[in-house]
């Protein structure tokens, strides 16, 4: 193992290794999980040179504050983050996003916050040491499974990384994160279980995301969506960006970390096109949803990966 290590200062309020997910484990109740922000989290690692799955830290609203031990690596933060990158001789160098920059033996990263955003990404050249669990180095606090014994990262602790290493090149790349005015979805597997007025009430009105959110699911207040038949149901399967309504008809949407099955009616589906952004969505943030037909829905998909593929190729 090599000797360079970064040292929690300050863990930060959930800061955690992630990549993009573990496949083919929902059969024994285990969910992708991994990152967040899909395209946020592969520009980060192409920016370092890294394979895109190489395991990243991911961190939330505050992130940590570290100190870079025995080495020199080249970094990367990408979302809307603002930082500062204290160096040995106490000089502060204000970070700028999408921007790779160097760490000495000795110098200190202080990622502040991230700006009315939720996810931001902090990739080193070759990546960090982790436990490789089901084809992934993902953590699911939740279910206590991946790197860092299933475990967000705590003040003190040391993060290994697989080789320091610097390239020669520094390179930035010009990103927006956009925002969209509507989420779109798919109408669920339940749909007609909702009386005309909850459709109506669900397309035409704003909900708000509330405090009650994390990397399981996102809970929604606003206007009460009615069920006419069952508000409970014998429990099924589910998948990342469903949207379940429980008896008090405030609308769940499950995220990465989600579980696997429920028991709650499914009124709609976000689309796979529209979930980072989702996500990124804080406390207090206004949903409005926009039903979308599955040949739409896999369209603009299609036209997210081409996207997203461009974006990288730009980054030489």
């Amino acid at each position: 193992m090599n000797k360079a290590y970064f040292e929690l200062i300050r863990a930060g309020i959930h800061t955690t290794l992630q990549d993009l997910g573990r496949s083919n484990q929902y059969h024994i109740g285990i969910p992708f999980s991994g990152s967040m922000d899909k395209r946020n989290y592969l520009i980060s690692n192409k920016l370092v040179g890294n394979k895109l799955n190489e395991a990243s830290l991911e961190f939330a609203y505050q992130g940590p504050l570290m100190k870079f031990n025995l080495g020199k690596i080249t970094c990367v933060i990408t979302g809307n983050v603002t930082f500062n990158i204290i160096r040995k001789n106490s000089k502060i160098d204000k970070g700028i996003c999408y921007q790779t920059f160097e760490l000495n033996d000795g110098d200190q990263l202080d990622i502040i916050s991230t700006n009315k955003s939720v996810y931001g990404y902090f990739s080193i050249k070759n990546g960090f040491v982790g436990e490789y669990i089901w084809k992934s180095y993902s953590v699911n606090t939740k279910a206590k499974i991946g790197s860092n014994n299933g475990e967000k990262f705590k003040t003190n602790q040391k993060i290994f990384i697989n080789k320091d290493e610097s390239i020669s090149d520094l390179k930035r790349i010009d990103y927006l994160n956009s925002k969209i005015e509507y989420i779109r979805v798919l109408k669920g597997t339940n749909f007609n279980f909702f009386s005309e007025q909850a459709k109506e009430i669900f397309f035409s009105k704003e909900f708000t995301v509330s405090k009650l959110t994390d990397r399981m699911g996102m809970r929604l207040e606003g206007p009460k969506i009615e069920n006419l038949a069952e508000t409970n149901i014998r429990s099924e399967g589910l998948i990342k960006g469903v949207i379940q309504v429980p008896a008090d008809g405030n609308p769940i949407i499950m995220l990465s970390d989600h579980g696997t099955i429920g028991g709650y009616p499914k009124i709609a589906t976000v689309i796979s096109a529209d979930y980072d952004r989702l996500t990124q969505l804080t406390p207090g943030s206004k949903i409005k949803f926009k039903s979308v037909e599955l040949e739409e829905a896999e369209n603009l998909y299609k036209l997210y990966e081409l996207e997203t593929k461009n974006i990288l190729n730009k980054i030489r």
